[in-house]
């Protein structure tokens, strides 16, 4: 009994001890090329325990709340919380676009108790990143209200489609949420709604965040430094799986063409579009998608007609947006060993020399690939390089 109680207290320096066994040291004496190792194989477990046929929500609108209170002047992220945090959702807006081409993005700040709209739901990522590089200049006052900036970016998602996935993903820097009501009734609302809330926290655990991602299927993670803020963030570019009350739906599609008017063919008059009618910047311009249906005019696709509720998207952005339906096969993990030329062997996408004593073969044209052309070809490719250029074989 005395010796079960001693191997209890004692079963962590066993791992200790295996966490010195898998860390060595390089000819330099460093240890960042086996704890980046570590980290690429902890995305690659990621990238395999991803859901397999799962009904995901394609078509997306997702609302950032960007926390803007005293907490985000803090500097335990350089320079401080609110410029790293922008830096970061610059990149992740890119992101965003590029793996949900169909969807969109809105963006909301809220401090001083207040909660306020930056940019409305759009596919222009240019206008967002503007927007967001402008909150550098503001100030940051007191406290957030999570409440009041949930219900804003609930007042835009209501009107959003039952087949389409409304998410809210909040930034929160502070501890504290100061409340004009009960926000277990605003939960509440999030669940009829069915929108999804995820909130990453740059300090430390928060329970009415905890309760709010919980209730609504969303994620809460807590960062550990900017790295492991980039991979929390990366993580929502993948479609989350739909809901069981997510409606099934025949969506009804128009592919409008860019209309650029040459000096001799001036008959088109300027004209104001659509998205910019309740904004303050109104220019008259002879440019721009025209719905096939109503001939409403857009600066940006995909966006909804707002005259005939038409889907306005173009043909690239539907056809980029497959991949997630018909994943790429997961490579077999193979030692380098196992080949006849194992001092010959070359990465088939960077051409680099594979000196690990691990490789990565794809089970379809069997070529070789290294652990970053790995993750790189699953994370941003999509296709195998070698299966694309690779002849079909004969049967």
């Amino acid at each position: 009994m005395a010796e079960d109680e001693n191997e209890k207290a004692y079963r962590w320096e066993g791992d200790y001890e295996r966490t010195w066994e898998a860390i060595k040291e390089d000819e330099a004496g460093s240890l960042q090329a086996t704890v980046d190792d570590i980290i690429q194989r902890a995305k690659r477990k990621r990238l395999a325990d991803r859901p397999v046929n799962v009904r995901l929500g394609m078509m997306r609108h997702l609302f950032l709340v960007v926390d803007m209170s005293q907490a985000m002047e803090i500097q335990d992220l350089k320079p401080d919380r609110l410029s790293s945090t922008i830096k970061l959702l610059e990149k992740f807006i890119d992101e965003y676009f590029d793996q949900n081409p169909i969807s969109q993005i809105g963006v909301l700040t809220t401090s001083n108790m207040r909660a306020e709209k930056l940019t409305d739901l759009g596919g222009n990522p240019k206008r967002h990143i503007l927007a967001l590089k402008g909150c550098k200049d503001k100030p940051c006052v007191k406290e957030p209200s999570l409440q009041n900036a949930i219900e804003l970016a609930v007042s835009t998602l209501r009107h959003m489609p039952g087949h389409a996935s409304r998410e809210i993903l909040i930034i929160m820097g502070s501890l504290t949420t100061c409340d004009p009501g009960n926000i277990h009734n605003t939960i509440k609302l999030l669940q009829d709604m069915n929108i999804r809330c995820s909130v990453i926290g740059l300090a430390a655990e928060v329970r009415i965040c905890r309760k709010i991602c919980e209730d609504t299927n969303g994620t809460y993670s807590v960062v550990l430094d900017e790295t492991h803020f980039t991979e929390l963030l990366m993580e929502h570019t993948t479609p989350p799986p739909a809901t069981a009350n997510t409606e099934p739906s025949t969506i009804k599609m128009g592919f409008p063409q860019h209309v650029l008017n040459t000096e001799k063919d001036k008959q088109e008059q300027p004209s104001l579009c659509m998205c910019h009618l309740d904004s303050n910047t109104k220019q008259l311009s002879t440019v721009g998608y025209f719905c096939p249906q109503c001939r409403s005019k857009y600066c940006e696709l995909p966006i909804e007609c707002k005259v005939c509720g038409l889907t306005l998207v173009s043909a690239p952005h539907l056809a980029r947006s497959f991949h997630h339906l018909f994943p790429l096969d997961e490579f077999v993990e193979v030692q380098r060993s196992n080949f006849s030329n194992q001092h010959s062997l070359f990465c088939q996408a960077c051409q680099s020399h594979l000196t690990d004593e691990n490789v990565f073969q794809c089970p379809k044209c069997d070529n070789i690939y290294c652990l970053d052309c790995e993750l790189f070809i699953h994370d941003s490719l999509h296709s195998c390089p070698g299966c694309a250029s690779s002849r079909p074989k004969q049967s």
